[in-house]
């Protein structure tokens, strides 16, 4: 009983979940196998610019870079090539079959620099101090606790360490068919708002894909 109340307890805490439309298509592993489809389109690096978005990174050889929401492990490639062979790569995912994606990805181009770990709803779990720079990559509007997440990301970069968000906007042409309205939670406006209201403060902004994508990157206060 006494448990059962420290558990409700527990959950008063937490304040409303923000994203359920957006994560309304990955509750089951069929979803998902779905989503996962989508994002191992060849054609996405023509619209994702991975090598524009590891550039705008800054990121030194040797240094160690998170991936949070890696999912298939899309990016980690490319961040793999960019830390070089003394640097580190964690990729992050709350879901095991996208960890599971993610490293059979890694395996198949025999990168050596790439660890995992499983994060929740409100924790990335990543070691404290140790991450130079966290990619949060088409998942930021996917966080249901975001007060939650951006203190455990600021919890693990070093103290010069940076976080870079790259998303849609919150538009009609943003995404196919104006679903951008209804599956982004913020414009890029209020999500600076919202990531500098947690301990953060923004030190570079740019157009990823015009009309559709955006990059802000942030350092700590």
């Amino acid at each position: 009983m006494k448990c059962a109340l420290l558990l409700l307890a527990a959950a008063a805490c937490l304040p409303a979940q923000v994203a359920s439309d957006a994560n309304s298509t990955y509750r089951t592993p069929e979803q998902r196998k779905g989503v996962a489809a989508g994002l191992a389109d060849p054609k996405r690096d023509e619209k994702q610019n991975p090598r524009e978005i590891i550039r705008a990174m800054r990121i030194d050889k040797g240094a160690t870079v998170a991936d949070v929401g890696t999912g298939i492990g899309y990016m980690l490639p490319f961040l793999s090539r960019a830390v070089g062979e003394k640097g580190k790569v964690v990729a992050e995912d709350i879901f095991d079959d996208f960890l599971a994606a993610a490293r059979e990805r890694v395996e198949t181009q025999n990168l050596k620099n790439v660890s995992y770990v499983k994060g929740s709803e409100t924790d990335p779990n990543l070691p404290a101090g140790q991450i130079d720079r966290v990619l949060v990559l088409e998942t930021y509007h996917h966080f249901d606790y975001p007060d939650k997440m951006l203190a455990g990301i600021r919890k693990a970069l070093k103290p010069d360490g940076k976080l870079v968000l790259a998303d849609y906007y919150k538009r009609a042409g943003a995404m196919p068919d104006g679903r951008a309205l209804t599956h982004i939670r913020l414009d890029v406006a209020d999500v600076i708002k919202e990531v500098e209201a947690n301990g953060f403060h923004l030190v570079m902004q740019e157009e990823l894909s015009k009309d559709s994508q955006y990059l802000v990157m942030f350092e700590k206060k």
